[in-house]
């Protein structure tokens, strides 16, 4: 037991000791982390605070501070710079919709200001009221602010007094169209009627063999019953310019570009042919218990027996 605790001491004394190169190397050590601590406070005590001149910056602040006060004074003084535009300014009442380009110079703008006014009104813009001419993009708030105390825009003349032909004059009658006869062109003059419309008007009447009925309109596509009745006027149609189907020798696919009927009202109405014989009236098409009198009823102007 005696020589355990002696080990133990030896053992404990010789993992704790250090040799004098290991002191002197952990004494440095410490000098060297407390240098690094104290580091800042040092180099601050021993550096000299500069002291920053401001009195240039100061100067130059108050230059520009004055010189921002100058121009405020010109801005909003109201006697002219000499050399502004507004120096030969002679204000007076106007009506921006007659006034000639003269009048617009006299009252201050430039030329690029008065074709801009100009190309405007050329294309059938109108001033409706003062505040109109602010929407003109060249104009400064400054110009408008200038000439909105002079603008005068007379009243507008109604449809009657704004034509030289007197109200009671005889309405030019609209020319009607043949819808089984008309051409793209001619079915463009009709109201609400554009390119696409034409072109589809022409493809249903083809696929139809023509119209029977000028209602018939309504069943292009997106031609709905506002637009219909807007142009239902302008519009006719010759029966008997429509193309027919002899129902007794018509194949399937003489009857397929028929829009009235289905697919299985086509086959069903060919194999009633094919077992009773040929169609001697459209009463004969009412054994075909698929086809209704409705469809009967449009079908009927397209067949020949």
């Amino acid at each position: 037991m005696f020589k355990l605790n002696i080990l133990f001491k030896n053992g404990f004394r010789s993992f704790f000791s250090f040799t004098k190169r290991e002191y002197n190397g952990l004494l440095v050590f410490v000098l060297l982390i407390l240098l690094v601590q104290f580091s800042p406070a040092i180099y601050s005590f021993f550096k000299k605070e500069e002291k920053t001149d401001f009195t240039q910056f100061e100067k130059e602040i108050e230059a520009f501070e004055a010189s921002a006060k100058t121009n405020n004074t010109h801005k909003y003084s109201s006697t002219p710079h000499p050399d502004s535009k507004h120096e030969s300014v002679r204000y007076f009442d106007f009506d921006p919709n007659t006034l000639e380009p003269d009048g617009w110079k006299k009252l201050g703008l430039s030329a690029k200001q008065v074709h801009v006014i100009n190309n405007y009104v050329s294309k059938g813009g109108r001033f409706y009221k003062p505040e109109d001419l602010k929407k003109i993009y060249s104009i400064s708030l400054e110009d408008y602010t200038g000439l909105l105390p002079y603008i005068k825009i007379a009243p507008r003349q109604n449809s009657y007094t704004s034509t030289k032909t007197p109200f009671f004059a005889p309405k030019k009658e609209k020319a009607i169209v043949e819808l089984n006869t008309a051409d793209s062109a001619q079915l463009e003059t009709l109201p609400g009627i554009g390119a696409a419309f034409a072109s589809r008007i022409i493809k249903y009447r083809n696929r139809l063999g023509g119209f029977y009925d000028k209602e018939q309109l309504k069943e292009v596509y997106g031609l709905d019953s506002a637009k219909y009745v807007k142009l239902e006027d302008q519009v006719s149609v010759n029966p008997a310019s429509v193309t027919t189907i002899n129902i007794n020798t018509a194949t399937f696919d003489d009857l397929k570009k028929q829009p009235y009927l289905s697919y299985k009202q086509m086959n069903a109405l060919l194999q009633y042919r094919k077992q009773h014989g040929f169609f001697k009236s459209p009463e004969d098409l009412k054994k075909i218990l698929i086809i209704n009198d409705l469809t009967l009823k449009k079908i009927t102007p397209y067949l020949s027996f």
